[in-house]
């Protein structure tokens, strides 16, 4: 967890597992008077088969679960601080990925790519069902991808020794920085450009286009019901 302010606070939060609410960082943030913004970071990118500790597939679990939980935890808390906003940060990969909901865990098969971006599909789903369920609360909600940001979270992909200083190359000359990536997120979070703006799709700080299958409203209802059982929230 990072704090710093005079007249305002950050708190970080690392989500591997559903179990966040028993953090004692968790239980700190719950105590807050206030919280103007929550943005969904968290990722993981393209990794090898692998669970959290709840059992979920870890790109489904910290990219989509982790999030669906910590956003509804806190919903009481923004409501109180409305005006407030939740900002979600997918990725454009997301035009590539499916819900399959008889393997959303992926136990029946698993590609790490579609895996990613499932998840991002997901992200996109939740933030316009959330904003769906936020009308009328004074509670905003928009989603964003950052564009290719030279960050590590292409650890798990694997560069052949000899491709790797013109990987390095290519990188430094055209992704972005990681202050460059982060601009979209710090807009949706402040601007008064969007204020009252919910449930729409940001990049470089401008509103996008969505592929149909993001705007679906029924698979996005039932991720959401879904979603719901696998973190704990109903039984």
């Amino acid at each position: 967890m990072n704090r710093f302010s005079n007249k305002g606070q950050l708190i970080q939060l690392i989500l591997t597992g559903c179990c966040l609410y028993k953090s004692d960082y968790f239980c700190y943030l719950k105590e807050e008077p206030r919280l103007d913004v929550l943005i969904n970071n968290a990722g993981i990118f393209q990794c090898p088969y692998m669970k959290t500790e709840d059992g979920f597939e870890m790109q489904f679990g910290v990219n989509h679960l982790g999030h669906f939980l910590l956003t509804n935890l806190l919903l009481g808390l923004l409501k109180s601080s409305a005006p407030s906003r939740i900002v979600v940060v997918s990725s454009k990969l997301y035009k590539y990925g499916e819900i399959n909901f008889e393997d959303l865990n992926s136990e029946i098969s698993y590609n790490k790519s579609f895996g990613y971006s499932r998840s991002k599909l997901a992200n996109i789903l939740f933030t316009r069902e959330l904003a769906r369920r936020l009308e009328g609360t004074g509670v905003t909600v928009n989603v964003l991808h950052p564009g290719i940001v030279r960050t590590n979270l292409g650890r798990y992909i694997n560069i052949p020794l000899l491709a790797k200083p013109l990987f390095n190359l290519v990188s430094w000359a055209f992704f972005k920085t990681p202050l460059e990536g982060a601009q979209t997120s710090i807009y949706l979070a402040s601007s008064a450009e969007v204020e009252g703006v919910s449930g729409k799709y940001f990049g470089d700080c401008k509103e996008e286009e969505l592929l149909p299958k993001a705007m679906d409203e029924s698979v996005a209802r039932k991720l959401w019901d879904i979603s719901e059982v696998m973190v704990g929230l109903l039984k």
